[in-house]
């Protein structure tokens, strides 16, 4: 990773890559980490098991790559989930 991150920055990342429809290529945007680099921060900030059982969710899911992904746009949206901008949760 090229840049300190920030005890947030990291909760956010670890909290996307936990996200089954938001993609790597998503935190790239966000964050600048590719995705071998968000594995490298999974692997260090969270315990063994735990990475483990989040590789092995992972690994192949067409969610988590956007060219590999059956849909282009439009998502599920509880109406009830908070609008997220910039990363601040608005209120409602």
């Amino acid at each position: 990773m090229n840049k300190e991150l920030s005890d947030i920055e990291k909760d956010r990342i670890i909290e996307m890559a936990w996200e089954d429809r938001t993609t790597f290529d998503s935190i790239l945007l966000q964050f600048g980490l590719k995705e071998q680099e968000v594995i490298k921060l999974m692997r260090i900030e969270m315990k063994a098991s735990s990475f483990r059982m989040w590789r092995a969710r992972v690994q192949g899911r067409k969610t988590k790559h956007e060219k590999l992904r059956d849909f282009r746009e439009g998502r599920f949206k509880c109406s009830m989930q908070r609008q997220i901008n910039n990363n601040k949760i608005a209120k409602r």
